[in-house]
């Protein structure tokens, strides 16, 4: 062969691993490539449902997933890794399915993802709406609170139900946050011989629990009265459960906008107080997470609360005196400090957490830790800015304006040498 040819092409190894998607139709429902696979399967893995789908001539050893299946994945396949395996999937494994823990797990490599329509499609095509315009939230294995944070007027939603119970368990969540008149479908069984629906209202919700196998159709309906949250930062207080110890709305929504939250982000949030700043920087985006330190227990767990309804059950409430617990917890993408600034430390430990293009935003009111913002900003650069808000209230018979106490915010993005900075 001379030095110019090309050398001949490897054949890439065989995928390790085939994940076949199967609906409620279950066999007849397969085409014939997921078909072929399922019958030269030697090891056949999924759900007591999902394996009892399969016909007799499917021959090969049926293994149903442990509980919880998260750790068992790796361990499973390892055990069988000489046999021709396929994993079985309710739909479309990559949808909120058992395919991204495969994936995580051996390498999308390692896989032949065969899928098949999701529920999601299926209810769109019951329903007459665009997939592309519907908003789905998955409460499999997560808690019913995350819904709250996808409820708006005149919104279609589409809910993965858990189990039978998760009918009623979004009617009184619909009930509770001022949203009773939506309408609700659940669609049960969906490509299935035994599909159907229930109707009605999350107010007037007194359906039975029906088939496990279900999905929820929400025409989100607000009542005049309900509290209006929006899907930007700078909520109402009146969303809030607080003892005084609260960003206010208009610092709140400056103070996200600096902070600038991307998806997929982590917020450090010191000096929680009502939590209001990490429930709403996790509110713009389903991906970004957070984690609010407060050393109050009583306040920490008013954090909790309002992470729950706000839809956010998510936020990781860490209890204790920061900078002390600090140690430990997962690299941000961004700090926030809204209390505790003059604490030893404090600053040094926030910064020196950062990676390179982290932000660091840090509020305050007192004039002892204006001065020590002050001399960061020298040192660092930055923003320093003063917010003063105020607002118009009765003076007599006449309107006046009422001074909130100014806010003096320090907002800084980390380079791989910041100005100034030779500590």
């Amino acid at each position: 062969m001379s030095p110019a040819s090309p050398l001949p092409a490897v054949p890439a190894p065989a995928p390790a691993v085939s994940v076949v998607g199967i609906g409620a139709d279950g066999w007849a429902g397969l085409p014939e490539t997921a078909r072929a696979v399922l019958l030269d399967a030697e090891l056949l893995i999924g759900g007591e449902r999902q394996l009892g789908l399969l016909p007799p001539e499917c021959g090969g050893r049926r293994v149903s997933w442990p509980s919880p299946l998260r750790p068992a994945v790796r361990g499973l396949l390892a055990d069988h890794a000489r046999s021709r395996t396929a994993v079985l999937a309710s739909g479309d494994p990559m949808f909120y399915g058992i395919g991204r823990a495969l994936t995580e797990e051996l390498g999308p490599g390692a896989l032949r993802v065969l899928p098949h329509p999701s529920s999601v499609s299926y209810a769109c095509a019951r329903l007459g709406w665009p997939v592309e315009d519907t908003a789905t939230v998955t409460l499999v294995g997560r808690p019913t609170a995350r819904l709250a944070g996808a409820l708006h007027h005149g919104r279609r939603l589409l809910v993965l139900s858990a189990d039978a119970t998760t009918p009623a368990a979004v009617a009184a969540l619909l009930r509770d946050h001022g949203f009773g008149p939506s309408r609700m479908r659940v669609l049960e069984q969906l490509g299935g011989t035994d599909e159907d629906c229930l109707d009605g209202t999350a107010d007037a919700w007194a359906h039975q629990p029906g088939d496990p196998l279900n999905i929820i159709a929400v025409d989100c309906r607000s009542t005049p009265d309900a509290l209006r949250l929006g899907a930007v930062p700078g909520l109402p207080d009146a969303a809030y459960e607080h003892d005084g110890q609260l960003t206010k709305r208009h610092v709140r929504a400056a103070t996200l906008g600096v902070l600038a939250p991307a998806p997929g982000e982590l917020l450090w949030d010191v000096g929680g107080g009502s939590g209001s700043i990490a429930a709403e920087w996790m509110r713009t985006h389903p991906s970004c997470r957070a984690v609010s330190v407060e050393r109050d227990p009583e306040r920490a767990r008013r954090i909790a609360r309002n992470a729950d309804r706000l839809g956010v059950p998510g936020l990781r409430v860490v209890t204790g005196r920061a900078p002390d617990v600090l140690a430990g917890l997962p690299v941000p993408d961004a700090v926030f400090i809204g209390g505790g600034l003059t604490a030893p430390g404090l600053l040094d430990t926030c910064w020196e957490a950062l990676p390179p293009g982290g932000r660091l935003v840090a509020n305050t009111v007192t004039l002892e830790s204006e001065a020590l913002l002050t001399d960061w900003y020298k040192r660092l650069g930055g923003d320093l800015v003063r917010l003063a808000v105020a607002h118009a209230v009765p003076v007599g018979g006449f309107t006046g304006w009422r001074q909130a106490m100014p806010v003096t915010q320090w907002s800084v993005q980390k380079t791989s040498h910041a100005p100034g900075d030779d500590r």
